[in-house]
């Protein structure tokens, strides 16, 4: 049998209509071509089976054209409008990318370092909150390539972060407890070991003390983000015997465990108990009653990600150490006014 001739970069041009420079721009130089120009060239190469040709050219460069995402949970919320903003900067720029779910294994996580050691990624984005594990490990630094992080901020490293600005979201979420007459509001989801939860609970300080109000450490009880951890700390309040008015969250999911705590105990919400999440993810409207949330700007998160770490991929140098967007109130019916 015949072997079936490859395809060039003149066959590409003849179906796309473009010319041969034009078809070299938009696959190695994306962002310099039109898009309706790059996606004629796109349809042409994977008709012609030129992206095998494409793809050994960028293995010669030592370029692979993929980010690899490092997720401790790819069933957060949070990850899958982020990751629509990530998947669609990448593509306008003419990258793919590569998941890796490392369910907070650390072998799972070193084994994802392979991408990086075979050239098959070129850069990093960090949903973790911490450096590979692996990292510092038989010169795994000279291999590791440009990291963003996302979500959780890295800690003392010199990473840069992308992500909603925790601090003042968690003081207007306060704020707004507050200003319904609320003087005594629970912090639930104490973590000091984790930058977001450490970050919501000193904007809910700030914001406390800016009007005058007194932080009782009675009323802040840890938790892990999970619905779980909500409904336990809604039931320890009721055994310390010191109830607040008001419940400010951590995150939604804990929310959800508060408001599944006082309604098994019949209270009505939110004449007798407010409760504020934050991040406002898919089931903040449907539930009862419906939560009032700090909305995060996910899709937005994950383009300016995206967009920073294909710029360091390029030689230029963070203008910033991190980019932080506002979060949005999100006025629903689970806080109402005291009295």
């Amino acid at each position: 049998m015949q072997q079936q001739k490859l395809a060039t970069i003149e066959d590409v041009a003849a179906l796309a209509g473009v010319s041969i420079a034009t078809v070299s721009r938009a696959i190695n130089e994306p962002t310099k071509v039109a898009e309706a120009t790059r996606r004629k060239v796109t349809e042409a190469v994977a008709r012609t089976g030129y992206t095998t040709n494409a793809m050994a050219r960028s293995l010669r460069m030592r370029r692979s054209n993929m980010i690899l995402i490092l997720a401790p949970d790819v069933g957060d919320p949070n990850f899958s409008n982020i990751l629509v903003g990530l998947e669609t900067e990448a593509s306008k720029r003419g990258y793919g990318v590569l998941i890796g779910n490392t369910q907070n294994d650390p072998s799972r996580e070193t084994d994802y370092l392979r991408f990086i050691s075979s050239n098959q990624a070129d850069g990093l984005i960090l949903f973790t909150g911490h450096l590979p594990f692996g990292y510092g490990q038989d010169g795994n630094e000279a291999r590791l390539p440009p990291m963003v992080a996302v979500n959780e901020p890295v800690p003392n490293a010199d990473v840069p972060f992308v992500g909603v600005d925790n601090f003042a979201g968690a003081r207007i979420a306060t704020e707004h407890l507050i200003s319904q007459g609320h003087k005594r509001i629970a912090f639930i989801g104490r973590a000091p070991g984790r930058e977001v939860n450490r970050l919501r609970e000193e904007g809910y300080r700030t914001a406390l003390t800016g009007a005058g109000l007194t932080v009782d450490p009675r009323l802040i009880i840890d938790g892990d983000g999970t619905t779980e951890s909500g409904r336990a700390a809604a039931e320890l309040m009721f055994v310390r015997d010191a109830l607040p008015t008001a419940f400010f969250c951590v995150n939604d999911a804990t929310a959800l465990g508060v408001l599944i705590s006082l309604s098994a105990r019949h209270y009505d919400l939110p004449r007798q108990f407010s409760i504020m999440g934050f991040d406002d993810i898919s089931f903040s409207s449907f539930v009862s009653p419906s939560l009032t949330t700090m909305k995060q700007p996910r899709t937005r998160i994950g383009e300016a990600a995206m967009d920073l770490l294909l710029g360091m991929l390029a030689g230029e140098t963070p203008k910033e150490s991190q980019i932080l967007l506002r979060a949005e109130l999100i006025v629903r019916n689970s806080v109402g006014r005291v009295g």
